[in-house]
């Protein structure tokens, strides 16, 4: 690895990330954040209350919400009078689907990295995690901007234009 290529590789994050992105609300529609999604292109979209990160809508949610829902074997009509727990994972699966507003399908528990992350730091905690895309925090916690994959897939390809 060339001088040049390890230097943008210790870049911080705010040198290759999407600063101030687009932001919801938790009781913005589905429609309408899918939309705004669609237009913007972005993997995620951070979900604010009162100015804190408090969520983040991905792909993955809205994707996960017009998947077929797996009803656990155990929950027959006659189950159901006296199994009052059908298990975590099917309660998440119908709320993911029957959610209408941000609020029920965004993830609350939501990885972020600080403005001083590296490519390297960034590429790893999303791979680790299966993340996409990771929002920018400052030490206040206050949102400044939105790193994903495309992000840094374009950093990469640069550093091979540099060394070829």
């Amino acid at each position: 690895m060339d001088d040049a290529s390890s230097g943008q590789r210790d870049a911080p994050v705010t040198d290759f990330m999407v600063a101030d992105p687009p932001t919801l609300r938790p009781d913005d529609t589905v429609i309408a954040a899918a939309r705004l999604m669609a237009e913007t292109g972005l993997p995620g979209i951070p979900v604010l209350a009162d100015g804190h990160l408090v969520g983040i809508l991905t792909e993955s949610n809205l994707i996960a919400r017009e998947a077929e829902v797996e009803v656990p074997a155990s929950l027959g009509i006659l189950d159901a009078l006296f199994a009052p727990d059908v298990g975590r994972h099917f309660a998440d699966e119908m709320q993911q689907v029957l959610a209408t507003t941000v609020k029920g399908l965004m993830t609350t528990r939501v990885t972020t990295v600080l403005p001083g992350a590296t490519l390297t730091q960034v590429a790893t905690v999303m791979a680790d995690r299966h993340i996409n895309p990771v929002p920018v925090v400052d030490a206040d916690g206050a949102l400044v901007g939105l790193v994903s994959r495309r992000d840094i897939i374009r950093v990469v390809a640069a550093l091979d234009e540099q060394a070829g």
